[in-house]
């Protein structure tokens, strides 16, 4: 309101609107209200419409939703109100966990007061504020049509005899309308004001559901890790031995048959199973390590830097085993900042340093190659970025052109048992 050209903008009319829409609105929930709760009053007499007394405490939620919808007119940033979501599907979970809910009433508070001040509020705003400027500014029109000429009168009150006196009025018109512009404004502000003030989340129930999400984020990080390793478990039990028995049992088929065509054929087939093993066995270990499994993020850890075509020294120590969620996520780390190392960086070493301290994991993993690594070159930086933020942990790139090149990541964990000993 501040601006300028406030008075040319679209949001005088968009507060009109709100007001508008608020006066009627408020009509058809009074009437909502009022019979509801007569039609439940009656039938409860005979025991009928005493299940039917939540329809009236439920009414503040379509209220809410329409208010909100309102809001949108004068406050683009209106956030939209959330409800809990029952545990289990169905009519009584849902009308069970609505009557719990403190926001339920809160809007039920909001409708009984749009319903009995806030709407005849709205309307009287609009109508002093609107009605008035532009009747007075309608003078010399009614004056040459309703008056004949000769006389009129200006809100009832006043009688207007002379043209000039006339005129003189609708420019006084034009100004108080152009006042009453920013009295509608302030009208509408404040009235949104309160409406966010009763039917906005409150901060307990906002935190309330920043712990649900991050409640459920866990659940499905877990789920996500227990799938992998049923996933591999499937490849390595099935699949996998399969193919060795396909393999074993072409290199016995390829001994009895003579030499010739067919034994060529044997052997080239054998040759392809033992490839296609070979390439199961790699899928195996991207899924899921079982080293991982078996002997923890450490063990792991080692066998990534063995294999690494770039020569790695590890220097990781950790008190124990820890959750199986991190484990994954910081062994996944390792391994595609190893794969960037052998790709990209040209380097002639590396480095895995870490360990686990105050009640979190650090890991980093240094190179001494060509730096220059740019986040926003690729989606590889960004993926790792996107797997450690999902369990609260921070990742941190310094690559400055020449190198070298510093990966940090940490993660909050405990560890969950002692540290297992492997060769």
């Amino acid at each position: 309101m501040s601006r300028p050209g406030f008075l040319l903008s679209a949001w005088p009319w968009r507060s009109v609107v709100y007001l508008l829409t608020g006066a009627l609105t408020g009509v058809v929930t009074l009437v909502g209200i009022v019979v509801s709760v007569v039609v439940c009053g009656a039938l409860a007499l005979v025991l009928v419409g005493l299940p039917l007394l939540v329809v009236p405490a439920l009414g503040g939620i379509p209220v809410a939703r329409a208010e909100r919808c309102r809001m949108r007119l004068i406050d683009r940033d209106t956030a939209a109100g959330r409800h809990r979501t029952p545990s289990t599907p169905g009519l009584r979970p849902w009308l069970t966990t609505r009557l719990r809910e403190q926001s339920t009433w809160r809007e039920l508070g909001y409708a009984l007061l749009f319903a009995g001040l806030l709407w005849p509020v709205d309307a009287l705003a609009v109508t002093l504020a609107l009605l008035c400027p532009l009747s007075m500014v309608a003078t010399p029109l009614l004056m040459a049509t309703a008056g004949d000429g000769r006389e009129v009168k200006v809100l009832k009150q006043w009688t207007v005899t002379t043209w000039p006196t006339a005129f003189g009025v609708a420019v006084l018109g034009l100004l108080l309308l152009g006042l009453c512009a920013y009295l509608l404004g302030v009208t509408a502000g404040a009235r949104a004001g309160l409406a966010r003030l009763l039917i906005a989340p409150r901060e307990g129930e906002l935190d309330a559901r920043v712990v649900e999400l991050a409640r459920s984020r866990v659940r499905l990080v877990d789920a996500f890790e227990a799938e992998r390793r049923r996933i591999e478990r499937d490849l390595h039990d099935g699949a996998q031995q399969r193919l060795v028995a396909l393999t074993m049992a072409l290199g016995l088929a390829r001994l009895d048959a003579p030499p010739g065509p067919l034994a060529d054929r044997l052997a080239k087939a054998q040759e392809e199973a033992g490839q296609a093993l070979v390439e199961l066995r790699e899928l195996i270990h991207g899924i899921h390590p079982k080293v991982l499994t078996d002997y923890g993020l450490q063990a792991a850890v080692s066998d990534a830097a063995d294999r690494c075509a770039v020569p790695v020294d590890v220097d990781l120590e950790l008190p124990g085993r820890l959750t199986p969620a991190i484990e994954s996520a910081a062994h996944f780390v390792v391994c595609e900042a190893l794969a960037n190392v052998a790709r990209h960086s040209g380097a002639g070493r590396a480095r895995v340093s870490g360990g686990h301290h105050d009640g979190r994991l650090f890991l980093e993993v240094r190179d001494d190659g060509r730096g220059g690594a740019d986040p926003s070159a690729g989606s590889g930086l960004t993926g790792l970025g996107d797997r450690v933020s999902v369990l609260d942990g921070r990742l941190a790139l310094t690559s400055p052109p020449g190198g070298p090149t510093l990966l940090r990541v940490e993660f909050p964990c405990e560890v969950t048992k002692a540290a297992d000993r492997f060769a």
